[in-house]
């Protein structure tokens, strides 16, 4: 029996609103489902209503951090599994470092090769 499969469901924290639209042409033409939050706290409470199969996620966003998210986000049973692919344009000694401890999943450099996107990204999802 072949069933179709829902595409996956990616949630998009980013307040760049060019880097919102791009994301989301690349990932959508790849087939993808793409969601976007402008900024952490509404990117955490949409999360936890649509519980996307990844997360991407900027880390220098106004107000609450991408750091200070990825914890909270990881800090939720049903979402404590959900791969967090940090986005940032830190890209100094140690930034990936740091963004791996804080719990992310993956570390992805902007500006983004939006030819290698997709394929970076399936390297998370099951399947």
């Amino acid at each position: 029996m072949n069933r179709e499969v829902d595409p996956p469901l990616v949630l998009y924290i980013e307040d760049n609103r060019d880097n919102r639209i791009l994301v989301k042409r690349v990932l959508e033409a790849e087939g993808y489902r793409v969601l976007e939050a402008e900024d952490a706290t509404n990117g955490i409470e949409l999360a936890r209503q649509i519980r996307p199969a990844l997360i991407l996620l900027d880390i220098n966003l106004p107000g609450l951090d991408g750091y200070e998210a990825t914890a909270r986000l990881k800090a939720l049973d049903e979402l404590r599994h959900v791969p967090i692919v940090a986005v940032t344009a830190n890209v100094m000694k140690g930034d990936r470092e740091k963004t791996l401890a804080a719990g992310c999943s993956g570390y992805i450099q902007k500006p983004i090769d939006v030819d290698r996107l997709p394929l970076q990204l399936a390297a998370f999802l099951p399947g």
